[in-house]
């Protein structure tokens, strides 16, 4: 046993206090080929924000159907009302909207909503008992702070500033996947808790995050569920993209590979273990 442990062990390099990985010298090398070119994504001028929690999804999360009838009993419900994915929804470079909405019922709506918008007000009255029940609901018995919310609104005390985010051109995850599944979307549409948004990022950047080589990374500094991941923020915020405006220019989900490829300066055998 002692034989075989010197001829196979590895040496390897790492921080204290930091997570480490035990790899073999080609994977040390690749590692260390996309960490020397590439600046984590936590320091980039960007948002990455989990998506919406609303304490109560009965009444936030609706179907078409009720959309539709909340729209002709009072046509301005359109204007807090938005099409919502969640994380089984979204797919690498595409996603499957399942026909739910959510009401976006923003931080200070409480002041309005009984008299702008009065369908909605009287549809999220019949859940009132339940949502004021909520954690951090106004007035709750032992639940003082000051991000305390109105029963009528979003369980996470969503800002109207939030919610212009998602108008922006956007890339979702989902936190629980298989493999890297980023999806870049330019209309409004909205996330529940159950996936993530990067906004403020060139759209170009959804490529490489559902790369091979990105993948392989993600692989080294994640936790793992056996056959699937958490893409949690604290792990996707560690990717080192490339911050080198031009590798951006002209990537496609066919070229991005090789051209990555080719940046990080991998050999052939290297780029033979990514695949």
């Amino acid at each position: 046993m002692s034989d075989y442990i010197r001829q196979h062990a590895v040496k390897i390099d790492y921080k204290l206090g930091e997570s480490w990985i035990i790899l073999n010298e080609i994977e040390q090398s690749i590692k260390k080929k996309i960490e020397a070119v590439g600046t984590p994504l936590k320091d980039w001028n960007i948002k990455i924000n989990r998506g919406i929690l609303t304490g109560l999804n009965e009444a936030f999360i609706i179907s078409k159907e009720k959309r539709d009838e909340l729209i002709k009993a009072d046509p301005k419900s359109a204007e807090i009302i938005r099409p919502i994915l969640r994380g089984r929804d979204i797919k690498k470079n595409s996603y499957e909207f399942a026909n739910i909405y959510v009401i976006t019922a923003y931080k200070g709506i409480n002041k309005i909503i009984k008299k702008e918008y009065p369908a909605i007000y009287l549809h999220l009255k019949k859940y009132e008992k339940k949502l004021r029940q909520r954690g951090q609901v106004e007035g709750k018995p032992g639940k003082p702070g000051s991000n305390q919310h109105h029963w009528t609104e979003l369980d996470n005390n969503v800002s109207l500033e939030k919610l212009d985010d998602f108008s922006k051109p956007k890339i979702f995850w989902s936190d629980i996947s298989t493999s890297s599944n980023f999806v870049l979307i330019n209309d409004e549409i909205y996330i529940n808790n159950t996936a993530y948004m990067i906004t403020d990022i060139h759209p170009n950047a959804v490529y490489i995050l559902n790369s091979r080589i990105m993948n392989w990374y993600f692989s080294k500094i994640c936790s793992d569920l056996g056959n699937s991941s958490r893409y949690f923020k604290q792990y996707v915020e560690l990717l080192p993209l490339p911050h080198n405006a031009d590798i951006y220019n002209d990537l496609s989900s066919e070229n991005t590979d090789s051209k990555l490829s080719a940046f990080y300066q991998f050999t052939s055998e290297e780029y033979k273990k990514i695949k």
